[in-house]
């Protein structure tokens, strides 16, 4: 390209985290993600009190995403912390391992009988007018609705963190 310039390359700065630092920052992740399972959990038992059976699946979705949102939003409010806004990742993780359990459960009669792997995964975890059968229906109870609370949780706490700055091993 005639007379564009190299533009400079930015180095990164090395963060050097002390092994307690490290570990503080892990305990903060796995409470925070806790506090985003509790919030999905207290939603969850308010839901069953209303019969879950008459309740339309999007509308438990929505409620998944909204009340761990407002949980991290509140929660990073009071105590910042960038460690939170990484609770997604827990929910990746979670949605990931059991996505491999339904992928390796056999298919029959009252299972999703003769589904490819696309088919079980999306039965299971995304349709919202038809279960595969696989885990006795509970498939976006047990994988889908938890992980997409900690998404929620974590986006709560990014909208929560939004013009605060922390050097890392500063937060609680």
């Amino acid at each position: 390209m005639a007379g564009a310039q190299a533009q400079p390359i930015k180095q990164m700065e090395r963060i050097n985290l002390s092994g307690a630092e490290m570990a503080s920052q892990f305990m903060w992740f796995v409470f925070h993600s806790l506090f985003g399972l509790i919030a999905w959990g207290a939603m969850m038992g308010i839901v069953t009190l209303f019969h879950p059976e008459s309740m339309p699946a999007a509308f438990t979705l929505v409620l998944s995403l909204a009340i761990p949102l407002a949980a991290g939003f509140f929660v990073v409010r009071i105590r910042s912390s960038n460690v939170a806004t990484l609770t997604w990742l827990a929910g990746l993780v979670w949605f990931t391992i059991v996505g491999l359990w339904i992928l390796d459960m056999p298919t029959g009669p009252d299972a999703c009988y003769r589904c490819g792997p696309g088919d079980k995964l999306w039965f299971t975890f995304f349709s919202l007018n038809w279960d595969s059968g696989m885990i006795d229906g509970q498939g976006r109870f047990i994988g889908t609705w938890p992980a997409v609370a900690m998404l929620g949780y974590s986006i709560g706490a990014k909208i929560a963190m939004r013009g605060r700055n922390l050097e890392p091993g500063t937060e609680a």
